[in-house]
């Protein structure tokens, strides 16, 4: 970017930034990700894990959004990009951390976790900003996004267990997952026509967590 170009995208507003659709989708996917904290924080867990999900797809669509858009500058396309990561810091990484630290009652020895979900996500993310994907449709490890995919099916499972168990279990897979968030396996990136299969999950889990 030349000082003319720069000097001219400083002069563009960032809400008019804000305003572009994929971002708009992007921010949709921020605030369900803010209301599944808040649900967490309460101790609502299936509307905590609605509003993940929920974020997951939104996640999902500001991308293709994004792809099909005819004359978007490379200006929106760079920070829709930088948007896009800080809000799947909040989205896969502290949402999960505060569910996992909520369902274990805040115990500290939940604290450990946590963190390890936000450093996962952190690391992850930075990773990917600079590297990117292997190729079009390979991951360097596991997206984080599949995370809360995975744990939204198992939560389905709480109703066979007692709390202190089910915690400890969620505490177990959420760790296993962040080994494979930063492990070095290629593993697929899911598109296309994936959107749709996710919008059946999504929409069915929502019927059913209600």
């Amino acid at each position: 970017m030349n000082d003319s170009q720069r000097q001219q995208s400083h002069q563009t507003g960032m809400i008019t930034f804000a305003r572009d659709l994929p971002n708009i989708c992007s921010l949709a996917g921020l605030l369900c990700a803010v209301l599944s904290i808040y649900y967490a924080i309460l101790g609502n867990f299936p509307f905590a894990i609605i509003g993940m999900i929920w974020a997951v797809l939104f996640d999902w669509g500001d991308g293709i959004i994004a792809r099909r858009m005819k004359g978007r500058t490379d200006e929106y396309r760079a920070f829709g990009g930088q948007l896009d990561s800080l809000i799947d810091i909040v989205s896969f990484g502290i949402c999960p951390a505060v569910f996992l630290l909520s369902y274990g009652e805040f115990n500290s020895w939940f604290l450990p976790g946590a963190f390890v979900i936000v450093a996962t996500a952190a690391i992850r993310l930075s990773y990917f900003n600079i590297f990117g994907l292997i190729d079009d449709s390979t991951y360097m490890g596991l997206a984080l996004d599949n995370n809360v995919i995975i744990l939204a099916f198992v939560f389905l499972f709480n109703g066979f267990f007692n709390q202190p168990t089910f915690s400890i279990l969620i505490y177990a897979i959420l760790m296993f997952m962040a080994i494979f968030n930063l492990a070095p396996v290629r593993t697929p990136k899911f598109g296309g026509n994936w959107v749709y299969v996710l919008l059946v999950y999504v929409l069915g889990l929502t019927v059913i967590y209600i």
